[in-house]
């Protein structure tokens, strides 16, 4: 854990976002789409891969990611790498929000829902695969899920489906949130570093209180986190967060 006192002043801001969408314990979804709205007619003809069931998942589990950071701050449990990953996964889900909700055309953010569908379930069949399960109760596979995502493609004129990337998805959602695209995807970068144990990101990103010799004449560096660098991120997370609240409000009840 850090050895210097955590300031973490420039988090308050996103975590009262996060306190706002919490009621009794519990976040409060967004609402399922008006019936005649705008995002209810994107998602007609979709059948039971509707945009807005992908779009009210990622924004829960942004909530999730940024609220375990809330409680982590409050505990004083702070380290070097946890709040970059778990900005890293908010980041990520109020941008596949964003990404989703805002394509040009209908038919374009129709095959961005059906492509992300068609990727959830590849995902899906590959562990069905590992673990050897099969859905009981007649239940469909990934697979056949999969070739169902893809008929309806098919039928709608919006094939091929291409697996959307992380880092498209940002590209295309920062300019959406009033963010300039690289220097999100920057902050990004160092987040996915810490989250997958890359060793730049901590001469980046982090801050040296001490060197500890070892005996084999190797010193361990004590490292903290370096608010400085990570303030972009909490920033960037906290105005996806409020632009893919309003919109999905505007497209969830507007015609």
């Amino acid at each position: 854990m850090s050895t210097q006192a955590f300031n973490g002043a420039y988090l308050l801001p996103l975590f009262h976002e996060i306190e706002q969408a919490r009621a009794d314990g519990a976040y409060r979804p967004l609402p399922t789409p008006a019936p005649a709205s705008s995002l209810a007619t994107d998602d007609a003809p979709l059948g039971p891969y509707a945009a807005s069931h992908l779009i009210r998942t990622s924004y829960t589990a942004g909530l999730a990611h940024t609220d375990a950071l809330r409680r982590l701050t409050v505990a004083g449990e702070v380290d070097p790498t946890s709040p970059w990953t778990l900005l890293r996964g908010a980041l990520e889900n109020f941008a596949t929000g964003l990404w989703l909700l805002d394509g040009a055309s209908r038919a374009e953010r129709r095959r961005r829902a059906l492509s992300l569908w068609d990727e959830d379930m590849r995902n899906r069949h590959q562990h069905e695969l590992d673990t050897g399960h099969t859905p009981s109760g007649g239940g469909m596979t990934g697979a056949q899920r999969r070739e169902e995502i893809r008929a309806i493609a098919d039928h709608l004129a919006l094939a091929p489906l291409t697996a959307p990337r992380t880092h498209q998805i940002l590209l295309t959602a920062a300019p959406t949130a009033g963010l300039t695209a690289v220097k999100v995807v920057a902050a990004w970068r160092a987040a996915s570093g810490f989250a997958h144990g890359r060793y730049w990101p901590n001469l980046r990103a982090s801050q040296p209180r001490a060197a500890i010799p070892g005996d084999d004449g190797v010193h361990t560096v004590a490292l903290v986190i370096d608010e400085e660098q990570h303030r972009p991120l909490a920033k960037y997370c906290r105005i996806m967060l409020r632009r893919l609240q309003e919109h999905y409000n505007a497209r969830a009840y507007a015609r």
